[in-house]
């Protein structure tokens, strides 16, 4: 049997039945939207990020982690190449892990908005002598109710936004890591070019400064063999600190301390490059930072038409009541609250929501602008890159090499003498340098034109 005080709710509890039954299906999901993170990442990368939410996720990484580092079977960590790094990061980064955890609150927002209101329940008891009273009221969020599927599919367009947000965040972690990755290397091979750089000065000074007490050579020659000496030294040392900080860099975007090992040199450079088509709409239509602000905006544009609905009334509450008086039979009834729009008519709340909607309209006309100058900026610096970095490799070092083989040829017919031999390898190991630093300058605008595309691998031919 319902109730007496049950009763005027019928009609409302069955409605409240009905919508129970679909608000059922809004459920917490027991990785919260992580899988389509991962999915696209798979797409766009040929990776997937990982979530280690529990300790058993934690110590499975970590796991992953030790087996990528150790992948050929040598005691000391290594990095492999620059996938592995990304790999790495995607896993054990803890900036990425802490942005997953957004996806559970908006999976948590998204649910909660497809939940019933709770109703409302209110007892009072009063007495006059002996004469007592008792008024009980049932009451249900009736506003709240009517606007529940409007509020779910906002949420759920926010939970969208915030799911290809993370995974941009995901895009740019591997692009950062890929790029600190070749500074990395590049650092590590300049500092052991460096060194031979510094043996020689050392040999070439202890050499001089034998000649000088002998009278073989000038104080002027042996002054500025001193000197050469002490800035292969000063360069070393800088080398070295470069190299220390590179390696920091990548060690904290993989989420770990640094002391593994690197590869002696960078890779070498495609033959040539693919022509692209055209890259300003790969931008707009693989960006997933376009994606999110567009999301962004219906989102809004949704939220400000349930704001314009509900600038009048948007309070409403539908309830029983029970009145139980001593010596007369009870008082059975309802009741309706609402909001009497007599000061407030809704228009500043309407006011925001259109500002904020304008304002969302003005970022996505941005996002799309930044995205067309990103790709064009990130292709002009890929295309730069690889010809200064081709023509350190086929032409400039070379023809380096060729002086220097001439140079040796003279010195051995004693034409010149050892000074003048060593100052063309130290104009040799300049070359050298910069070569190196080309080279790294490629693959990093390389890494940045993939996360200007939407992380799609970019396309080149393999010498």
């Amino acid at each position: 049997m319902i109730p007496p005080v049950l009763r005027p709710l019928r009609g409302v509890a069955a409605t409240a039945a009905a919508c129970a039954l679909l608000a059922g299906c809004a459920q917490i999901t027991p990785d919260a939207g992580f899988s389509q993170v991962e999915q696209l990442s798979q797409q766009r990368l040929g990776q997937a990020p990982a979530w280690n939410r529990t300790p058993g996720q934690d110590q499975a990484s970590r796991e992953r982690v030790a087996r990528l580092l150790h992948a050929d079977g040598q005691q000391h960590a290594r990095l492999a190449d620059a996938d592995t790094a990304v790999q790495i990061a995607l896993i054990n980064n803890p900036d990425l892990q802490a942005a997953f955890a957004e996806l559970g609150v908006a999976d948590a927002d998204l649910v909660q908005a497809g939940r019933l209101p709770n109703p409302g329940f209110s007892f009072a008891r009063t007495h006059a002598g002996d004469d007592i009273k008792i008024e009980r009221s049932l009451s249900l969020g009736l506003m709240r109710l009517i606007t529940l599927p409007a509020a779910a599919r906002i949420e759920a367009r926010r939970f969208e936004q915030v799911r290809l947000t993370l995974a941009a965040r995901v895009l740019a972690t591997a692009a950062q890591t890929r790029q600190a990755y070749y500074k990395a290397v590049a650092a590590q091979q300049g500092l052991r070019y460096q060194q031979q750089v510094a043996e020689a000065a050392e040999a070439a000074h202890e050499l001089a400064a034998q000649m000088a007490r002998r009278g073989n050579i000038s104080a002027l020659d042996a002054a500025r063999e001193q000197f050469f000496y002490g800035q292969a030294r000063a360069d070393l040392q800088q080398a070295r600190r470069l190299a220390t900080q590179d390696q920091e860099a990548l060690a904290r975007l993989l989420g770990m301390a640094p002391g593994f090992a690197l590869p002696e040199r960078l890779p070498a450079l495609p033959a040539r490059l693919e022509e692209a088509g055209d890259i300003e709409q790969q931008a707009l239509q693989q960006g997933l930072d376009v994606q999110a602000v567009r999301t962004e905006l219906d989102g809004l544009q949704a939220s400000l038409g349930l704001t314009r609905a509900t600038r009048f009334v948007n309070v409403l509450d539908l309830g029983a009541l029970r009145t139980s008086e001593s010596g007369k039979p009870p008082e059975i009834g309802y009741q309706i609250s609402l909001e009497i729009p007599l000061f407030d008519w809704g228009q500043a709340r309407v006011a925001k929501a259109e500002a904020i909607y304008l304002q969302a309209a003005h970022k996505l006309a941005g996002a799309v602008l930044d995205a067309r100058a990103q790709a064009r900026q990130a292709w002009r610096e890929r295309q730069d890159a690889f010809e200064l970095a081709r023509q350190y490799r086929d032409e400039l070092l070379p023809l380096r090499q060729r002086i220097a083989d001439e140079n040796l040829l003279r010195y051995n017919g004693m034409l010149i003498s050892v000074f003048t031999l060593l100052a063309d390898a130290r104009e040799q190991a300049s070359a050298v340098n910069a070569a190196i630093n080309a080279q790294r300058d490629f693959w990093i605008a390389d890494a940045s034109l993939q996360l200007a595309l939407g992380g799609r691998p970019t396309q080149g031919t393999q010498p």
